[in-house]
This record gives C-alpha cells, sequence and structure tokens, in this order.
C-alpha cells in the first residue's frame, strides 16, 4: 500500500477532560503540576452547552477541564457512562478543508460540517470533529488564522491566575490508550487517519506471580505515528493468558469501555521536574527497588553505555530508565491513576507520564515491563 497524503496535522494543541469537579482539578493542576489557569467558558457558552470549561496551560499543554451544568450537555453524557475521561484530543492542522476532504475520502465519519468563528482582530478559527474507535473520545481538528482564543465563547483571563510552569514540562509527547482489540483502531490509524507503524513491543509478567500462576498482567502495544507531525499514539491490548486480570482489561473495566489511558507530558529536567512534583506531593506509580539493582546490567545489554544521571538519584525518586544504542537513551516515570491520586472511584483510570528523552525515540520495553508490574503490585494489594 503506498503513503496517503498527510492530513497536515501541525500537533495535539488540548485535550478536553470531562470531570465531575473542577474545583478538584483546579487543585491538581495548578497548585500540583505549577499549570496556569488561562480562561473559562463564558456564561452564554456555559448556559448553551450545559457545561462549564477551565483551561490549565503549561508551556505547549493545554488540558480543559469540562464538568456538567445540567443533564443535556455532551459531558453530562460522558459521564453517565464514564467516570471522569479524555473526551476531545483536539489537533491544529494546515489546511481544515483538507483534512476533512481526505478524511471522508478515507471512511472517515464527520459529526458536522466545518464550523467557523472570527475573533474581533479579524483572526479565523475553522474546526470540524470525527468520530473514533477510542471508546467515546472524539477527534477534532483545528485550523488557526490569527484567531487567539481556544474557541468561541472561552474568556482569556487578562493574567494567567495560579503556577507558572516551574517543572519544565514542554509538551505532548503521546498518547496512549487501551482496548479491547486493538485491530480495529490501528486499521483506522493506518486506513482513515493515514498514520504509519513507528514501535511494538508485547510480553507477560507471569513471573509476578512465580509462586500463584493464576494471574500476570500481559499486553500487545504498538505505536503509530504521523511522520509529517510527529504526532504518535501508543495503542495496548490485553495479552492471553490471564486476560480478564490484565491492568488493560482492568482499566476497560473501570472506564467502562476502550479510551485514552494517559496522556505522556516531556520534561526539559525530568529529575528537578520529579522532585518538584513529590515537593507538592504528586503521588506515582511505585517502582520495586529490584529495578535499580538490576538496572546497570540492563543497561550494558541495551549497549546505552554511560548515562548523565547518577544512579542513586533515579532510584530515590523512582525514575525509569530505557535505551537502545550507545548514549541514546530516555527517562520517564507514571503518576498514580487518577482515581488513586483523589481517593475517588469516580475520578477514573487515567494518569499522566513524564519523559525526558536523550536520544532515544523509542517507548521503552523494559520501561513498559515495570509499570505493569507496579500497577499490577497495586492491584493486588
Amino acid at each position: 500500500m503506498s503513503k496517503l497524503e498527510p492530513l497536515g496535522i501541525k500537533r495535539l494543541e488540548s485535550v478536553h477532560y470531562y470531570v465531575h469537579d473542577l474545583e478538584r482539578s483546579r487543585r491538581f493542576y495548578v497548585d500540583m503540576m505549577d499549570f496556569a489557569e488561562i480562561g473559562v467558558s463564558s456564561g452564554e457558552l456555559t448556559k448553551r452547552g450545559h457545561q462549564k470549561s477551565v483551561a490549565f496551560m503549561a508551556a505547549n499543554c493545554v488540558v480543559v477541564c469540562i464538568a456538567p451544568d445540567g443533564e443535556e450537555g455532551r459531558a453530562a453524557r460522558f459521564l453517565k457512562k464514564h467516570p471522569d475521561g479524555v473526551g476531545t484530543l483536539n489537533f491544529e492542522v494546515d489546511n481544515v478543508q483538507t483534512t476533512f476532504r481526505l478524511l471522508e475520502e478515507r471512511g472517515g465519519t464527520p459529526i458536522q460540517d466545518i464550523e467557523r468563528a472570527t475573533d474581533e482582530s479579524g483572526g479565523t478559527l475553522s474546526w470540524f470533529s470525527i468520530t473514533t474507535p477510542f471508546g467515546d473520545t472524539t477527534f477534532r481538528f483545528v485550523e488557526r488564522k490569527g484567531y487567539q482564543a481556544l474557541f468561541p465563547g472561552f474568556e482569556v483571563h487578562q493574567t494567567p491566575q495560579g503556577g507558572n510552569n516551574r517543572l519544565g514540562f514542554q509538551g505532548f509527547d503521546h498518547t496512549t490508550s487501551n482496548f479491547q482489540t486493538m485491530m480495529p483502531a490501528l486499521l483506522w490509524m493506518e486506513h482513515v487517519m493515514g498514520f504509519e507503524r513507528f514501535w511494538g513491543v508485547e510480553f507477560h509478567t507471569t513471573d509476578v506471580g512465580k509462586e500463584d500462576k493464576s494471574h500476570g498482567s500481559g499486553l500487545r502495544s504498538v505505536v503509530m505515528w504521523d511522520p509529517h507531525s510527529g504526532v504518535k499514539f501508543a495503542n495496548n491490548e490485553p495479552w492471553r493468558p490471564f486476560f480478564k486480570a490484565s491492568q488493560i482489561n482492568i482499566f476497560n473495566e473501570e472506564l467502562r469501555g476502550d479510551g485514552v489511558q494517559h496522556l505522556a507530558i516531556s520534561a526539559k529536567d525530568i529529575i528537578s521536574c520529579v522532585r518538584g512534583l513529590r515537593e507538592r506531593r504528586v503521588e506515582f506509580m511505585p517502582t520495586p527497588k529490584t529495578y535499580y539493582d538490576m538496572l546497570p546490567n540492563r543497561l550494558k545489554q541495551l549497549s546505552v553505555g554511560s548515562i548523565d544521571e547518577d544512579l542513586n538519584v533515579l532510584r530515590d525518586l523512582e525514575i525509569l530508565v530505557d535505551g537502545d544504542g550507545p548514549n541514546s537513551y530516555l527517562l520517564q516515570i507514571f503518576l498514580r491513576e487518577a482515581a488513586g491520586l483523589y481517593k475517588e472511584p469516580n475520578a477514573g483510570p487515567f494518569f499522566f507520564e513524564i519523559i525526558q528523552r536523550k536520544g532515544d525515540e523509542g517507548f521503552g520495553a523494559g520501561n513498559f515491563r515495570a509499570l505493569f508490574e507496579s500497577i499490577e503490585r497495586m492491584q493486588m494489594a
């Protein structure tokens, strides 16, 4: 199959995250993550859409938290079916008409025709949304020509409120989603979105239960990407045996459907970032100390060679390391899922990853395994 014409995606611009409690979200993003609150939905938009929005930003990361205001809006419909979760991924594109045409020609399903808005300075915003195989998560494609606000009816704070990104976040690195069966999503991304396969791994954590072979977490994971923009999607499905006990399947049961498991945010300096987050009482997925006992030998096996960081510091902060070749590695860590952070089940199983790439563009196969083992231990506990 010849390569398809690119959709003209420039970047993942923002995420719409449906939540039950906006004040809880405000405390998390502003007080704990040091994001700035940049604006809210206007009273008119809140009334018309039956939902209230608050946007938080750190560098190029924008998360719009949306809570129901009544029973009729999309946030209310989403949260009747699911706990808190990602409802829309917003992509900035070069030319929205081209994107619309290509998606429709390839069998994509637009939710509406292209809509347009103009602001006071004459800037224009054009957009449309499509359904996806990502459960109830939709994709929106946005073309900006001088339009400053995030969306029509968005009231920008004259001075951003709260944090100022002292933790050094830079942008969204990738999106990870979980499926009961991921092949429909992979085929859709390839034949409709025009994405290409980038990376893959499969494994099973049966060794976590060496004495009791009745449980374990397995997965198959395939990363798809858009070479035009570098936007990447990691996609997971459970793997036999113990399909039902797999943490992928448990995520889907907790979310009550397929959907976005986590978003990875790149950090300028992950060590100072994680130190700052821990000082702010952010909780992370635990890493067994044996991981660091085995790390020097594993880095040799990966031919990574030496790394810049002190292993004792990484052990203390529980930052993971992986790589593929000489002086090419990445550092990453995973926050606890929202339900665990907030001690509230309806906060849902979504979580964030923090990542710093030092020449490695992969996804840390060994760290995938460490993450799964960590999640499994938490589930067993």
